[in-house]
This record gives C-alpha cells, sequence and structure tokens, in this order.
C-alpha cells in the first residue's frame, strides 16, 4: 500500500454519498449522461477568495486563468478578482469576454509579435520579459498608432530554495520556476531595481510602464524585494503568485493569514516613494484546484501478478497531473475515493487505472480503498487546476471529458 493525500476539508468529513456542490456524484454523471467528467464546486472557489481578501485586504488579487481556464468558471470567478492573468492570445480571447482589457495583464517568456500586437490594440498590461520584447512591443506600438502598456519582470536578488516545483507541492512556489537566479528562470535576469533601472526602456519617450511585476516566493524574503522600488513610482507592483496546496501525503497548507500579517508588515514599512502604490498577487491553483473533482467510473476489475487493477473510463488524457506524469519527479498519489462510500474504512489494495494503452495511465498506485465494484464511481480530488486542460486530450482519440460548475 502506499499512501495517499488527504482530501480537501470540504469533503473529508462526507459519509455515503459523495456531494459536490451539494448534489451526489451520482446526480452529477447522470447530468452529462456519461462519464468522466471534472465537477468544480463554485462555493468552494468564493470561500477561497473570501479567504484571501480576509488575510491581505490591501492586496489586489488577480486570476492566473493558466490553472482552469474553464469558460463558466471564468465567467464566474471574474467579478470576485481584480484582474486576469494571461499567458496567450488564446487565453486573451477568453479573458477579453469577462474582463476589460485594462484589468489583463499578459505574461509568458516567448511572446510571438501577433500576441504582442493583441494585447497592444485591447490594451492589456504586457508583463515584458526581455529588451528583445521590449523593443518588438514599442515597433508594433507605433505600426498601430498605440502606446504599450507595460510591466516590466523584476527578478529580486533573492534565492527562494525549494519554490517553484512543477508538481505543486504546499511550498511557496515562483510561477513554476525556481528561485530568483536559477538556472530554470527564462525571463529577464535584472535584479530587482525598479522601472527606473531598465536602461531600454528609460530611453523610450513613448514608455508607459504601469507596473513592476516581481518574481518573488511568498515568505519573509519578500520584505526585501518590496523595499526596492526604484527611483520611479509604479503605480502597481505584481508580486507574482504560485501558492501551493497539499496534494500528496507529507504535505502541509499554506498558511494564507500568517502570509498576510507578514506582507501587512513589509507594507507598512515600504519606503515613501511607494506609499500610494497597489500590490497585486495572481494565483491560480491556490484558488481552484481543491474545488474540483474528477469522476470516471470502473469499467473492469482484474488481477494480475498478484495485483488488483480498477480500470476506468478515464485517465491521463483527462487528468495527466493525477498520474504523475506533470512534473513530479516521483509518482505520488492524489486523494483518492469510492464515490458511494465516502468515509469507509479500506477493504482492499489496489492500483486504479485508466483505458489507455500505456503503462503511465495508472491514476492511483496500490492505494487501500473500501470494496470497489464494477459501475462505480472512482472520484479523483485536487483536480480543479492543471486538469483537463493540461492534459493530452487528443491521445489515442478518446473523447473528452465534460466540465460542470456547480452554484452557477
Amino acid at each position: 500500500m502506499k499512501p495517499m493525500g488527504a482530501l480537501p476539508l470540504e469533503f473529508a468529513q462526507q459519509n455515503g454519498l459523495l456531494k459536490i456542490g451539494g448534489r451526489t456524484a451520482d446526480n452529477w454523471a447522470a447530468r452529462t449522461a456519461d462519464t468522466p467528467l471534472f465537477v468544480y464546486d463554485m462555493a468552494i472557489v468564493v470561500a477561497r477568495i473570501a479567504r484571501f481578501r480576509a488575510a491581505m485586504p490591501a492586496i489586489d488579487l488577480h486570476y492566473a486563468i493558466k490553472a482552469n481556464p474553464h469558460a463558466d468558471l471564468l465567467t464566474a470567478i471574474a467579478p470576485l478578482v481584480d484582474g486576469l492573468d494571461v499567458a496567450s492570445s488564446g487565453e486573451l480571447a477568453k479573458a477579453m469576454i469577462v474582463k476589460p482589457a485594462a484589468s489583463i495583464s499578459f505574461a509568458g517568456p516567448g511572446k510571438r509579435d501577433d500576441e504582442l500586437s493583441a494585447a497592444i490594440t485591447a490594451g492589456a498590461t504586457l508583463n515584458v520579459e526581455s529588451e528583445g520584447e521590449a523593443a518588438r512591443a514599442f515597433a508594433i506600438g507605433d505600426r498601430l498608432g498605440q502606446t504599450p502598456r507595460m510591466a516590466v519582470r523584476v527578478n529580486p536578488d533573492i534565492e527562494l530554495r525549494g519554490s517553484g516545483h512543477a508538481d505543486g507541492r504546499s511550498r511557496l512556489a515562483v510561477r513554476g520556476r525556481r528561485g530568483a537566479g536559477g538556472s530554470a528562470r527564462k525571463g529577464d535576469r535584472r535584479s530587482g531595481r525598479g522601472l527606473a533601472r531598465v536602461p531600454y526602456l528609460r530611453r523610450q519617450p513613448s514608455a508607459r510602464c504601469r507596473s513592476d511585476h516581481r518574481d518573488a516566493g511568498r515568505d519573509d524574503r519578500t520584505r526585501g524585494a518590496i523595499g526596492r522600488g526604484g527611483r520611479r513610482r509604479p503605480p502597481l507592483v505584481n508580486l507574482g503568485g504560485g501558492f501551493g496546496v497539499p496534494y500528496f501525503a507529507s504535505d502541509a497548507a499554506l498558511d494564507i493569514e500568517r502570509v498576510g500579517e507578514a506582507l501587512a508588515e513589509a507594507l507598512a514599512s515600504r519606503p515613501a516613494i511607494l506609499a500610494e502604490t497597489r500590490f497585486a498577487i495572481e494565483l491560480g491553483r491556490w484558488l481552484v484546484a481543491e474545488a474540483g473533482v474528477y469522476l470516471t467510473r470502473v469499467i473492469d476489475i482484474k488481477q494480475s501478478q498478484g495485483e488488483t487493477f480498477v480500470v476506468v473510463d478515464g485517465g491521463l488524457n483527462h487528468q495527466l497531473a493525477a498520474s504523475g506524469n506533470f512534473g513530479t519527479v516521483v509518482r505520488r498519489n492524489y486523494p483518492i475515493a469510492v464515490a458511494a462510500r465516502m468515509g469507509h474504512a479500506p477493504a482492499e489494495t489496489v492500483s486504479v487505472v485508466g483505458p489507455l494503452c500505456t503503462p503511465l495511465d495508472r491514476l492511483g498506485d496500490k492505494v487501500a480503498l473500501p470494496p470497489v465494484h464494477v459501475g462505480d464511481l472512482i472520484a479523483i480530488f485536487m483536480a480543479g487546476a492543471y486538469g483537463a486542460s493540461a492534459s493530452p486530450t487528443a491521445f489515442l482519440g478518446h473523447p473528452p471529458a465534460s466540465e460542470i460548475v456547480s452554484g452557477i
């Protein structure tokens, strides 16, 4: 038997039939007339946003839609946050349906000219990653007769060890990359001296630099980054994002209240030049991961080499992260349950595997579950972030999973 992650608190105390957003898992499956499916409990997302607001009342909240760009979910989240962060022209188009362009920021180290043009035309803020990208943006702006709105990515000269794990462990991650100065950084490597110290932009008479975009993890060392504002007052400093969530057995939930207290202390002692500056944090998985449940139905149970395999109709083509193939070095189990037997004692050790022709298609590796029967629904939790949109949905031609948002 191998350990699995703990169920999110909203589901951990349930007994009998699993309920998501007030309805049973079977009810959700009947609504789509098929499995597999993702169900996103909007009430959990609303509670996460409220918790952030209470812990950090002076910080703007942006949603990084890369975590989950499902249209209904995005529509529900947009009015509850101050801005949206996108990383492609496709995400920009989705964001502009639900939020004005002025509250959208466009990040990413490899923006194409057509993407720069789309963002400039719309009036979204470009998080500029290099002088080369800035030069292209100015040239495109000149052709369009439009001044680009820009933020400059600044990597503070601190190293955040243990930060930025691709598997989303509950540490203080830095946009999925290593700490400042780490070899995985693809952004501008400037040392955190603010907008006035970026020579190329300082030379541009048309530069409309409205903010810093600081890539710093969420711990006490962020205080030093806040203190380096340069000589030009930015109206907005985006502190980045990447709050982790507890996917696996060894993970602990982030104490966001403690983070809020530390940030409040840092803001209280910030230099006078930043007195009128607004600060923002962009979050993705912390807002939506625990709200999602992936439901897949048992189609066969078989024995092989002394191991019991529970074969389900969904797999890594929908939920790549749960299979351990999305950045994890050592494969570990997401929380899993038999949807009809929540709270029941484990009765057997099984491996939950999908229908794909690859040994990688394993959603649960030797997990202890209550009795499992053909036709049961298996629930895989922590499925609200980097699920359907981060999985190889076209692999082997299986149909995509349905996605439903409860409460809308």
